[in-house]
């Protein structure tokens, strides 16, 4: 369990970004991934602010917006905007210039970014925004984004991952996806996990994470506010 406090941090005059893996100057030779997720990103940007013209390449992006709007143009002439229950992903292929900005000048925006390696290289650069918002309200996991051929999902080039998500209700249980490596993120409210005596079993607030391998099925009750779940699921390892 990795809680929200002990994640690394990056802090300038118009980014506040939590990682829980290394990432950028921040690095630990022990946490560098978590199956295929190398980089999970809690970031916040103030008004009109965001980053500018940055490269990628060979990199399966995905965001998941919290709170506020974040606009994102890339060097193929694709602008998208996101915003709560709506999903990104970029596949950055052999190589892509993007920037990714919060266009709102009064208010902050917050977003999860998560990325994974695709299963060849080499391919060409593509981008798509998936509106799961209805699904989100039914209850339960949804993926979201997947490489393994989830309908209505983002499709991912990694033919080992899926991300779900839950938006789960004040006192509510729901049942983590099962895999050889799970990361659950607990993006907004807080709950407990129960693992059947595996570790990682308790608490969770708000920015906490947990990493399972093979953890058979846990289950999760949200607090007396509810909760917003991310899980990323691998079968495999960087």
């Amino acid at each position: 369990m990795l809680r929200a406090g002990a994640r690394l941090h990056t802090e300038t005059s118009w980014l506040d970004s939590w990682h829980c893996f290394s990432f950028g100057r921040h690095y630990e030779p022990d946490n560098t991934h978590h199956g295929l997720l190398i980089a999970s990103n809690d970031n916040t940007l103030r008004g009109s602010t965001g980053f500018s013209d940055h490269h990628h390449q060979e990199m399966e992006i995905v965001t998941w917006v919290v709170e506020g709007e974040l606009e994102q143009r890339d060097s193929e002439g694709g602008v998208r905007l996101l915003r709560p229950g709506l999903l990104g992903r970029v596949s950055a292929g052999r190589g892509i210039r993007h920037r990714e900005m919060n266009p709102a000048s009064w208010a902050p925006c917050r977003y999860i970014e998560m990325w994974v390696p695709p299963d060849r290289g080499r391919l060409e650069s593509s981008a798509e925004v998936v509106d799961v918002d209805e699904a989100l309200t039914a209850g339960g996991f949804v993926p979201v984004a997947s490489g393994a051929g989830h309908e209505f999902a983002a499709v991912l080039g990694q033919s080992q991952a899926v991300l779900w998500a839950a938006r789960v209700v004040p006192g509510e249980t729901v049942t983590i996806p099962d895999g050889a490596h799970v990361h659950l993120f607990l993006a907004v409210g807080a709950g407990v996990l129960d693992t059947g005596g595996l570790a990682g079993a308790g608490k969770l607030a708000e920015g906490d994470s947990v990493r399972l391998v093979a953890a058979g099925w846990p289950l999760f009750t949200a607090g007396p506010d509810g909760a917003e779940l991310l899980v990323l699921e691998t079968a495999s390892t960087v």
